[in-house]
């Protein structure tokens, strides 16, 4: 088992869970891939007024729903990166959307313009034809990758994704 983990940022609408969508597709015949998304607003709805679920939620008790495809989680509490390696444990690659502030290698993605303020949280950016490179001043250290090269960017993965 690899655990390897690496995370991706960027602007809202920039392609990010495109991406992870399609490195996740790449990667799962032959690997276990496990995918963490921060929902900074909490907007994300899981769960049904008036289902048992639900009512078993609001109770503020940690639940989990068994079913014939699927095991949900739901806590009463935000979980740290470290907490759910932990629950999660069996997987080669964990892709983290979102979460900036955390030390994992990290790509940010763009698409139009760059927002160059990602750059101290970033040791890649990914991009497309919509982005004029030229435009910017790309510090040295930070790896440009084609947003549309799916291989490309699991190259850079793994070569820079950290152990975890």
């Amino acid at each position: 088992m690899k655990r390897v983990a690496v995370a991706f940022t960027g602007p809202s609408n920039s392609g990010k869970t495109t991406l992870i969508v399609k490195i996740a597709q790449k990667l799962i015949p032959d690997n276990r891939v496990a995918v963490v998304k921060h929902d900074p607003k909490d907007k994300a709805l899981f769960d049904t007024e008036g289902k048992d679920s639900y009512k078993f939620t609001q109770t503020g008790a940690h639940t989990i729903v068994v079913s014939p495809t699927r095991t949900t989680y739901f806590a009463p509490e935000s979980k740290t990166i470290d907490d759910i390696i932990q629950m999660v444990q069996d997987f080669d690659y964990l892709l983290v959307e979102g979460l900036k502030t955390l030390p994992l290698p990290r790509i940010a993605i763009f698409r139009g313009k760059i927002d160059e303020s990602y750059f101290p949280y970033s040791e890649a950016i990914a991009i497309d034809e919509s982005v004029d490179i030229r435009a910017y001043e790309i510090p040295e250290e930070i790896s440009v990758l084609d947003l549309n090269n799916i291989d490309e960017i699991l190259a850079w993965i793994n070569a820079h994704a950290k152990k975890v």
